[in-house]
């Protein structure tokens, strides 16, 4: 009796660009960019690494096309401002402040959940989505009648408030790993900076409860504002 070998079933349809990124996206939330290559992405879609590369020119061209689309979910829901006709679920009247917070957020919410996404961003400044979040900002920095020579200045401030303090906690987040409770580990930190000597840290010990309760998100959004305020008050005109 003659043996058969079994051959790997063929897709049904072909690889596609937006697959191969789908896919990277989830290889780097899991395993980060260190473990993103294309044979683990090829093992994942179930192909070889050269029906990667006929879409997908190399690394850097793959994690530039999954943090373009991490941020096409982010700007757009923040008011990107570009002109076009709105969505009937954007609320009306809003502010330039409103639409700096609403992406702000956004970007917040996008980096914890993909802490790869900051780095990406700020080593490759010159990409797509970089460029969309600066332009985003500068136009609402521009919206809020900040002076041309200023407007530089204000939007790359906001920029460094936002990436750097998002991308701070993603790495702290990730830095405790998933076993370990947020209050847990605040709580400890909080305990350690009780005990520290009032004379050398007095600020950090009256701080301390504050450290264990407070909110990241909260507290993110405050920042925002006083780097909004600082922005309205010292850089645009009185009428």
């Amino acid at each position: 009796m003659a043996m058969t070998t079994q051959r790997p079933e063929r897709r049904e349809q072909p690889l596609s660009r937006d697959q191969i990124v789908r896919a990277a996206v989830e290889l780097l939330d899991d395993s980060g960019e260190n473990g993103l290559t294309f044979r683990t992405l090829a093992g994942r879609l179930a192909t070889g690494p050269g029906a990667i590369y006929w879409h997908i020119s190399g690394k850097g061209e793959l994690l530039g096309a999954a943090a373009e689309a991490v941020i096409a979910g982010v700007i757009p829901a923040a008011g990107a401002g570009d002109g076009r006709q709105q969505t009937p679920q954007k609320a009306p009247r809003e502010t330039p402040q409103s639409a700096v917070r609403a992406l702000a957020l956004g970007l917040f919410d996008a980096i914890e959940v993909h802490p790869w996404l900051g780095t990406q961003l700020v080593v490759n400044p010159r990409q797509s989505p970089m460029l969309r979040i600066f332009e985003t900002i500068g136009r609402q920095v521009r919206a809020l009648g900040v002076p041309l020579p200023a407007e530089f200045t204000a939007a790359s401030a906001l920029l460094n408030y936002i990436l750097g303090v998002a991308g701070q906690n993603a790495a702290a987040g990730h830095a405790v790993g998933p076993d370990v409770k947020r209050s847990e580990f605040l709580g400890a930190a909080a305990a350690e900076w009780a005990r520290l000597d009032p004379d050398e840290y007095p600020f950090l010990r009256s701080a301390a409860d504050r450290l264990r309760d407070h909110d990241d998100r909260a507290e993110f959004l405050a920042g925002l504002d006083l780097v909004l305020a600082g922005i309205i008050t010292e850089l645009i005109p009185p009428p």
